[in-house]
């Protein structure tokens, strides 16, 4: 049979097969993931930020998107873990002097060299191109290659001369293994939240802390006297007048001026 036409169909426009998996360009994905913003989509300039997944970022794209959070972008995806501007390192780049960037002729007849890059390594002149690993240091944000680090060990940064341990490390634009390593390292393991009922009680064998007691007064020891014939004017005269033996002493204790 035929269509219209008299046109006979042929057999790979009747059966349809399982579709090919696109390939993705190794070269764009790289040119994506070191040249351009992973939220915004730019192109990266300076300051550029790293987040503790190793993903490159313009510093305005990050702070615009912590203002404005209501907006739901399907970009905001891949810096939903940045919760505060903390959460980032300004990172310390060092230029290509090889990288002509814009400076070529822009008629057309320009090529792209991919191979080129903005940025090298300072210690082994190596070009953060993607097709060698790089990482920076948390705790001063320098940037160098894997192999700088593992060529020249070092407990302090090649550059600015920081002290660094192995948690301040991180790779730049990673493999999966590597970000499921970091984010295991962003979310420590933590005990059981104490609760309000164990706060209240106090361990068996602790002994219960005594009060602090307010200081007591000194008490007299002895028993009370009675006042002496010289103690006696400073009582009043009405109450020693009252009583028959107080008019007594009060009239043995006054002295009488001679007539």
């Amino acid at each position: 049979m035929g269509c219209d036409g008299g046109t006979i169909p042929k057999r790979h426009e009747l059966v349809k097969g399982p579709k090919k998996v696109e390939k993705v360009d190794k070269d764009a994905e790289l040119v994506a993931q070191w040249n351009y913003c992973a939220l915004s989509q730019e192109i990266l300039r300076r300051p550029i930020v790293a987040c503790e997944l190793g993903r490159l970022y313009n510093k305005d794209a990050v702070i615009e998107f912590l203002l404005d959070k209501s907006s739901g972008k399907a970009l905001g995806k891949a810096a939903s873990h940045i919760k505060s501007i903390k959460n980032v390192t300004e990172l310390r780049l060092s230029d290509n002097p090889a990288w002509e960037g814009d400076k070529g002729n822009t008629k057309g007849d320009k090529h792209d060299d991919l191979q080129r890059a903005r940025f090298i390594c300072p210690v082994v002149g190596l070009e953060m191109n993607g097709r060698h690993r790089f990482c920076f240091l948390r705790c001063c944000g320098c940037v160098f290659s894997e192999r700088a680090l593992k060529e020249i060990k070092a407990e302090v940064c090649h550059t600015c001369g920081a002290a660094f341990q192995d948690d301040d490390v991180i790779v730049l634009n990673g493999t999966k293994e590597d970000v499921e390593m970091l984010k295991s390292r962003m979310e420590p393991q933590r005990g059981p939240l104490p609760t309000a009922r164990s706060l209240r009680l106090t361990s068996p064998s602790s002994p219960p802390t005594a009060l602090p007691s307010a200081p007591r007064r000194s008490q007299p020891t002895g028993s009370p006297t009675r006042p002496t014939a010289s103690e006696a004017p400073a009582r009043r005269p009405h109450a020693a007048r009252s009583d028959p033996v107080g008019q007594l002493v009060w009239a043995l204790a006054v002295p009488r001026s001679p007539c």
